[in-house]
């Protein structure tokens, strides 16, 4: 049997890979990855440019892997939907064995593939713990309160052992030459090589687990700080497949063994869990608001106050620091970005959708499902989403979770002065402080753009009115309540 093992940017990787361990015990194997240029372009890569360092390296990693164990990565160019059917005809193939996406467009990608190919084409699970949707309430529903969510899954899920990575594999038939190509490089996409990026590939992965699980005995006390390394830094990873969850689970299991980190950490993996089900059950959420009562609601359209919060120029300090990460490397703290996200929504009423569409744009670990459960919670609107009246303070939690202010003096150099009393509120510094920090307000570093308690109270009674008039609506069966809001792009 000739198989095509079709790796597709989620399970780059060879250690626990069912549809490749699945298809070395049947014959051929022929790694394959498509070269889409919907995204292999150089101005496509430009608007994804960590992803995409990311990616190129990872695939590498792959490519050598799989090249020591006596095969090759081919790599063909070409829409997917198309080109898959075309080799699985020119090269002869029986089937084709590839790891299942969660997201809408890319269900409907295999969909594609799958009325072409027929039984030839199989999906396995693998991208989360569970396949997703699999658990329901006892009407049958899907979960969207997040604890109750995890209480039935610490009930029923079993996490089974990790598969190991093949000592060798068959090599590629000589007769697999016609179209191929090569991975291109960051230069050829036009992409500048950021330092900053984490390293991809299953070594790197397996490197920060390790690095994670010595010190993850401090993980509960240290996760929402900001200053300090207090986190897996694992969601590229998990993202990109160079590790899977399910060795993630197990090796913590393994290592922290019924203690409160291990409890903590896991239960962040269950989030996962729960944002994945959840996008595989409401598709739709891609699209518009979780809770029905936000759809239509009035963001506001302020350009200048948008280009303040994606350039961290805001004049807090914790929301520009984070903006600024993410321009820099890729990735924010998360604490950083709930911090960072309730102020685009709720201080200056911009929606969340915007604030998802960059963050997609930019992050290392940019994942659909996340993603969007992330902003929708951080705005009020999302399943299991935190109150819309519950608006964090940047201040306080800037105080609270950089309480030295170094993470802001990474970020914010132009603050890199200021005593950890005034470094998230330097507007309120005497002004012997500022002059001996050598900052000046409005020159070298904004004001606030907004009062932190003026901007609050104008949400919450936007807000409150507009749910109000929703629910109203809704129970008078106003047909102007099923209005789609503006949707915004992402990538």
């Amino acid at each position: 049997m000739r198989t095509i093992v079709w790796f597709r940017g989620k399970d780059l990787r060879i250690s626990d890979h069912r549809p490749l361990h699945d298809a070395l015990a049947d014959g051929e194997v022929i790694p394959l990855f498509v070269i889409d240029p919907y995204f292999f372009t150089p101005a496509r890569a430009r608007e994804l440019p960590h992803r995409m360092q990311f990616l190129l390296d990872s695939l590498r990693a792959l490519e050598d892997s799989l090249s020591t164990r006596g095969s090759r990565l081919v790599f063909v160019t070409g829409k997917s939907v198309e080109v898959v059917p075309r080799l699985v005809e020119e090269w002869k193939i029986d089937r084709v064995v590839a790891q299942r996406w969660v997201e809408p467009f890319a269900r409907e990608r295999d969909r594609r593939v799958r009325e072409a190919l027929g039984a030839k084409f199989e999906l396995y699970e693998g991208e989360t713990l569970l396949p997703p949707g699999t658990l329901r309430t006892k009407a049958g529903n899907p979960y969207s309160v997040f604890s109750q969510f995890a209480r039935v899954f610490g009930q029923t899920a079993m996490i089974g052992t990790p598969l190991p990575a093949p000592r060798s594999l068959p090599p590629v038939p000589e007769t697999i030459r016609a179209l191929t190509t090569t991975i291109p490089t960051c230069e050829e996409l036009g992409i500048k090589r950021n330092p900053q990026v984490l390293a991809g590939g299953e070594r790197a992965a397996k490197a920060r687990l390790r690095r994670f699980l010595r010190a993850a005995a401090s993980y509960p006390e240290r996760r929402n700080r900001m200053d300090i390394e207090g986190t897996s830094r694992l969601s590229a990873d998990l993202k990109f497949g160079t590790i899977s969850a399910r060795q993630v689970w197990v090796a913590c299991e393994s290592a922290l063994d019924g203690t409160p980190a291990e409890h903590t950490f896991l239960n962040e993996l269950v989030w996962r869990e729960f944002t994945h089900s959840t996008l595989w059950d409401r598709p739709e959420l891609l699209e518009k608001p979780f809770r029905s009562a936000f759809v239509g609601f009035p963001w506001r359209d302020d350009e200048e106050r948008w280009q303040a919060w994606v350039a961290g120029k805001t004049g807090y300090p914790i929301v520009d620091a984070a903006a600024r990460q993410l321009l820099g490397e890729g990735f924010v703290h998360n604490r950083a970005r709930m911090i960072s996200a309730s102020f685009l929504t709720k201080h200056l009423l911009i929606d969340y959708r915007r604030g998802e569409a960059h963050y997609m744009k930019h992050l290392t670990d940019g994942d659909w499902a996340q993603n969007n459960a992330g902003w929708q919670w951080s705005a009020g609107c999302g399943c299991d989403a935190q109150p819309y009246f519950r608006i964090f303070n940047p201040v306080t939690q800037g105080k609270k979770f950089d309480p030295l202010g170094n993470y802001v003096r990474r970020w914010v150099p132009e603050l890199r002065r200021m005593p950890a009393r005034y470094i998230h509120n330097p507007w309120e510094s005497p002004d012997d402080v500022l002059l001996a920090a050598d900052v000046r307000l409005d020159a070298t570093y904004p004001r606030p753009i907004v009062e932190h308690r003026p901007a609050r109270e104008r949400f919450l009674v936007l807000a409150a009115g507009h749910v109000a008039n929703a629910k109203a609506e809704s129970m008078s069966g106003d047909p102007d309540n099923t209005r789609t809001p503006t949707v915004y792009s992402r990538t």
